[in-house]
């Protein structure tokens, strides 16, 4: 245990320049006087950790002082290796800053674990497009992942409906999703995030100015948020059906699961034949028709009517298609 503690903490330092003992206690969930003892213990192991003394005074390492990674488990080695995302990489534009990454990474760890890149490879791959889809990478990707990196505002112009539209935007992340990439962005000027499909831009130009970024931003909680918000956006229509016991299950499958999961929560309880009646949010009648069409005979549609009348007219168009 205070092994495991002493490696991070002494990474803790290489990645820093200096350290409080407040920082390494709250970092190594211990107490401060733990973190003088395990300094003091690194000290005479021969890691050249130097305390500056004083208000302002810390823990830092002197000399350049790096340690090898020989504290790696085989376990850990593997994950290492299935942290990057090689598709992504190259379509940013950063397979050969990757490939170096791992190379250096490769040349580190010890002997015995020098076939943790391969091993891993073996047996994870990351597929991120969704089925029968041909993913296109967008052009201007590479010109816009630079400007993440670095920080630099750019100017963009994108299509928003039958207009191109020109922004000054703060870019602050990438986003893949399903295949389709995102740009997580603070609009110039008046502040607000927002997120734009980058294979809308039309024209990307990144200048030499650098924002300030907002330390608090969370890339993932934003996201998560704003697809979920996206997601309810579009459910405009309710539909009103009726499910078999098999069509309950089936439902999260068949529509927004989170919509469908909302539904069955606050759905009544099932009738003498074991029919359970939901009230669902969905895009449109179109889009309704074709989702729950896939339920089959496991659903019914009460309302509106216009629905409930397409669903009777494929009724009496199949029964005319498997009539004996």
């Amino acid at each position: 245990m205070r092994a495991a503690r002493l490696i991070k903490m002494v990474l803790l330092l290489q990645s820093r320049p200096s350290m409080t003992a407040a920082e390494l206690a709250r970092e190594l969930e211990v107490s401060e006087r733990t973190v003088t003892r395990d300094a003091q213990a690194l000290s005479e192991a021969g890691v050249p950790v130097y305390a500056d003394r004083g208000r302002a005074g810390g823990y830092r390492l002197i000399g350049g002082y790096r340690t090898r990674l020989t504290g790696l488990a085989r376990t850990e080695a593997e994950a290492l290796f299935l942290s990057g995302v090689p598709g992504a990489l190259r379509e940013m534009g950063l397979e050969d800053a990757g490939s170096a990454a791992r190379l250096k990474v490769s040349a580190a760890l010890l002997p015995s674990l020098r076939d943790a890149p391969r091993t891993a490879a073996q047996r994870f791959h990351l597929d991120a497009p969704a089925w029968f889809t041909e993913p296109v990478t967008p052009r201007l990707l590479p010109a816009v992942a630079d400007a993440v990196w670095d920080d630099r505002r750019i100017t963009v112009r994108y299509r928003r409906g039958e207009d191109v539209v020109e922004r000054e935007l703060e870019p602050y992340g990438l986003v893949l999703k399903a295949g389709a990439w995102y740009l997580c962005a603070r609009v110039a000027g008046n502040g607000a995030f927002r997120v734009y499909r980058i294979d809308r831009f039309t024209a990307v130009d990144a200048g030499a100015e650098r924002f300030a970024r907002v330390e608090e931003f969370d890339l993932p909680g934003f996201w998560e948020e704003r697809a979920e918000q996206f997601a309810r956006s579009i459910l405009r229509a309710q539909v009103v059906v009726r499910l078999t016991e098999d069509g309950v299950r089936r439902l999260p499958y068949a529509v927004d699961p989170a919509s469908a999961r909302e539904a069955l929560r606050t759905a009544g309880a099932p009738d003498e034949r074991g029919w359970v009646t939901v009230t669902l949010p969905v895009e449109s009648e179109e889009v309704a028709h074709t989702q729950l069409t896939a339920l089959g005979p496991e659903v019914e549609v009460l309302s509106p009517e216009g629905l409930r009348t397409r669903f009777a007219d494929d009724a009496i168009r199949l029964a005319g298609l498997y009539r004996r």
